[in-house]
């Protein structure tokens, strides 16, 4: 693809909605939904202020779907780089916290990791603005 930044917006939005979706799910485990329900996933306990951290975490890959579009070449590549390093290790460090990955989880999460690991590489790789 010619112009890097519509791309790397594209891909904000495809693992946004991978985020999205596989928290969708996993409020259709039963299990899960039960956990949920009483404020506690497996050792992580569901305060306002862990929602208010997984919230600005979230927010991330939001904030990059338009960044991505309108920053110049320079920066761009350095938020790419730096939001999608970040954003692939929450989802990796995410495997190994609460009650267990179930299979859809790991589906996703292998997907969201290849997507972000994409961009880091991607960003990296920018050499000159489109």
């Amino acid at each position: 693809m010619k112009n890097r930044r519509v791309l790397l917006s594209s891909l904000w939005i495809f693992v946004t909605a991978n985020y999205i979706f596989c928290d969708v799910m996993t409020l259709m485990n039963s299990e899960d939904l039960k956990q949920i329900m009483t404020g506690t996933v497996g050792s992580i306990e569901m305060t306002p202020n862990f929602l208010l951290g997984a919230a600005i975490f979230m927010e991330i890959p939001f904030i990059m779907i338009l960044l991505s579009r309108v920053l110049r070449h320079k920066a761009n590549r350095l938020f790419n780089i730096i939001a999608g390093f970040i954003m692939t290790l929450i989802q990796i460090m995410s495997l190994f916290v609460g009650s267990g990955a179930t299979p859809h989880y790991i589906f996703f999460s292998i997907i969201e990791i290849s997507c972000t690991a994409f961009i880091v590489w991607y960003a990296w790789t920018w050499t000159q603005a489109d």
